[in-house]
């Protein structure tokens, strides 16, 4: 009978037996067992590439193949007012639901990219042209991964007119970034902007705003055709009106026989926050009641429906679906795909 610490002792060998069973197998098929160098060689370093891989991925609706293209994410932490109607209090208690760190916001940019029977159209262009260490301004280079040069684009369609959804139609040389691409305003956000009434009246925040939408549209009125609230923008692809963010804020049905696609564009700003505080107001919304009301339109909606949906500030890859709870809403990510 074995004493304890015979039993101990066994025990011990055959871990160690067994720990060492793959690694003997893999150094015979090498031929160094026996040969004195399995104990001298180290196994060769991997270094750390230090880089993501590229912001890109597929799906379909219906016989419609769509391309979300990350244009990258923006930390910074947050002031007092970035949500309006709530304390920071509030507003950590709800970040650290979300597990992520307090007094600090993450926002992503995604762009969506649409072909349909090869025809591509993308919705918003991002940041446009950045520093080079910048994080975001990566819809160029994502794209390229894509497959797909700027002037492959024959259509671009922009929600509204906040910058990091229209500086990306101008590249850094000032030139069109897509120089071969019918560019689609929404008819209320472009009547609004370009209002030079309304730009005198602008409070100093907003002027800035009003200057920059000048800068990107000047000297291309011949490419900018002005689309309406209810009317197919380009095949497939039907424009809702989603007034409250700005006062033309456009999003979007995108549908293909038995499938349907809702695109909100800003309907929120990151969802971990104005899904489940759907009242919230973030500092972007120029009309918060009415972004709020919009907002609760639309969710009740797309929880009836059980719509699939894609958000621009959503975490990439930006879509899934939204479900009732509580007060609010859950965001439920839709299922990744291997294949289309």
């Amino acid at each position: 009978m074995a004493t304890p610490t015979m039993s101990r002792l066994s025990r011990r060998n055959l871990m160690i037996g067994a720990g060492a069973l793959p690694l003997a197998g893999t150094l015979a098929g090498t031929g160094l067992i026996g040969t004195g160098l399995a104990a001298s060689t180290p196994a060769a370093a991997q270094t750390a590439s230090g880089q993501q891989v590229p912001g890109l991925y597929r799906y379909k609706i219906g016989n419609i193949e769509l391309t979300a293209v990350n244009d990258g994410a923006r930390s910074f932490p947050f002031g007092d007012s970035f949500v309006r109607n709530a304390s920071r209090d509030q507003v950590n208690t709800a970040l650290e639901a979300a597990f992520q760190p307090k007094d600090a916001m993450t926002v992503q940019f995604n762009p969506l990219l649409i072909n349909n029977g090869g025809k591509l159209t993308l919705i918003d262009t991002g940041n446009g042209p950045q520093a080079a260490n910048s994080t975001v301004g990566k819809l160029t280079a994502n794209l390229a991964w894509a497959g797909v040069k700027p002037s492959d684009i024959g259509t671009v369609v922009i929600s509204h007119f906040h910058g990091d959804h229209i500086n990306g139609l101008r590249a850094e040389d000032g030139s069109l970034a897509f120089p071969n691409a019918e560019i689609l305003v929404p008819e209320a956000e472009w009547a609004f902007w370009m209002d030079e009434g309304e730009m005198s009246r602008a409070s100093e925040g907003l002027k800035g705003n009003f200057q920059n939408v000048r800068r990107v549209f000047k000297d291309i009125d011949s490419k900018v055709k002005r689309y309406q609230w209810d009317k197919e923008v380009v095949p497939g692809l039907t424009a809702v009106d989603a007034s409250g963010h700005t006062p033309g804020h456009t999003a979007f049905v995108l549908a293909s026989g038995n499938g349907k696609l809702f695109i909100q564009s800003d309907v929120t700003n990151t969802p971990i926050l104005f899904a489940p505080n759907p009242d919230w107001q973030v500092q972007y919304d120029m009309d918060g009641a009415k972004a709020a009301a919009t907002r609760r339109r639309i969710y009740d909606m797309l929880a009836a429906e059980r719509l699939q949906l894609t958000g621009y500030h959503y975490p990439f890859p930006a879509t899934g679906f939204i479900r009732k709870a509580g007060n609010g809403y859950e965001v439920v990510p839709a299922v990744w795909n291997p294949v289309l």
